[in-house]
């Protein structure tokens, strides 16, 4: 498990006014007067040296015309990491983007994130595609197969368009909210996604996956085991760090909760190298009460403690617990670089007596 540190990003969206249905104005209500410069600022200025590179989406929070802007208040050492389609948040769009039953609207949406795709270019940026609103709601409100048909095609040649200009696109996947029962819902539907584009004929070798930790604890999927598969084929590209209760979008502070399956991540990460690829630990959360700047902070410093922690797991005796499927010495040995080891286990028994 080599030694090396994951560059982070973090998302913009987690400094603004945190609005949910019950609270529209936001928990942060200042935020909706100051504008995506001023949470530039804010994050910048408020995370300082633990930061790498802020994420945005296109075409609401960056786009053409403010870009520079941005780039000025990101500075030489902050990068701007990952550009995401954001047309869910449009009532416009209410309906479906790459779905949406009006063939002008779909064409619509390829041509946004086309020119998303082409800003993601001029600043070496990956492109992510969330489907939040590419589902329906209610039984017999789609046509399924005309569905899947236009989302297949529309990923298609948003894809082709992105690897004419060598961009990574990330398909991002997600149960539900907005749409109650978005199509692309799990990893397993990624993959079937990436598959039916590569049968267009379109190349998909940087048509990638981005893992928002939330979304997979939602669908009950484990985080680290799908990872190493998804590293084993060679489409791992990016992470949503975060944690949650488990039935909603919570996107809490990392490790506060799932935190051995985060662990285990990291462990999975490591041993498969991630970092030497260049990639990143991306940061998408939502502080809906809580001071931004704090939450995102502790996040990026308790997800580079769990790095670490995962390096001082003793290697040999994990590996050679898991090739038995030793779950008590493997669990030992975890615990062990947690505290638990011999010492402690010889302090408590003298306590004991």
């Amino acid at each position: 498990m080599a030694d090396q540190r994951l560059k982070n990003s973090v998302g913009i969206w987690g400094f603004g006014a945190a609005a949910t249905r019950f609270m529209p104005g936001g928990y942060h209500p200042d935020a909706n007067s100051t504008g995506v410069l001023e949470w530039t600022h804010r994050a910048v200025d408020g995370l300082g040296e633990w930061l790498d590179g802020l994420e945005f989406h296109y075409p609401g929070e960056i786009n053409e015309h403010n870009y520079v802007k941005i780039q000025e208040v990101c500075g030489k050492n902050i990068d701007v990491y990952c550009l995401a389609l954001g047309l869910f948040s449009n009532p416009r769009y209410a309906l479906g983007s790459f779905i949406n039953p009006d063939p002008g609207i779909r064409a619509e949406t390829i041509e946004i994130a086309c020119r998303g795709v082409d800003l993601a270019a001029e600043l070496g940026s990956r492109f992510i595609i969330w489907p939040g609103g590419e589902g329906y709601n209610y039984p017999f409100q789609i046509n399924p197969a005309d569905s899947w048909s236009w989302f297949i095609d529309g990923i298609a040649q948003v894809t082709a368009h992105a690897a004419s200009k060598g961009v990574i696109v990330l398909l991002e996947h997600k149960n539900s909210e907005p749409a109650m029962k978005i199509l692309m819902r799990d990893i397993g539907m990624t993959l079937y996604t990436i598959q039916k584009v590569a049968q267009k004929g379109v190349d998909t070798s940087r048509l990638l996956i981005n893992m928002d930790w939330q979304h997979l604890i939602m669908n009950g999927e484990p985080l680290a085991e799908y990872a190493a598969l998804l590293m084993a084929e060679k489409k791992l590209g990016h992470h949503h760090a975060n944690s949650g209760w488990g039935a909603f979008d919570d996107d809490n502070m990392v490790g506060a909760l799932c935190f051995m399956e985060t662990l285990a991540l990291a462990v999975e990460l490591r041993l498969g190298d991630y970092a030497a690829g260049g990639h990143r630990i991306g940061f998408d959360l939502f502080p809906y009460t809580e001071d931004a700047v704090r939450a995102v902070k502790l996040s990026i410093q308790a997800w580079e403690w769990i790095w670490d922690l995962a390096m001082r797991i003793d290697r040999e005796k994990l590996l050679e617990a898991r090739s038995k499927s030793d779950a008590v010495s493997a669990y030992q040995a975890v615990l062990a670089a947690m505290g638990m080891d011999d010492r402690y286990l010889s302090d408590l028994k003298k306590r004991r007596k």
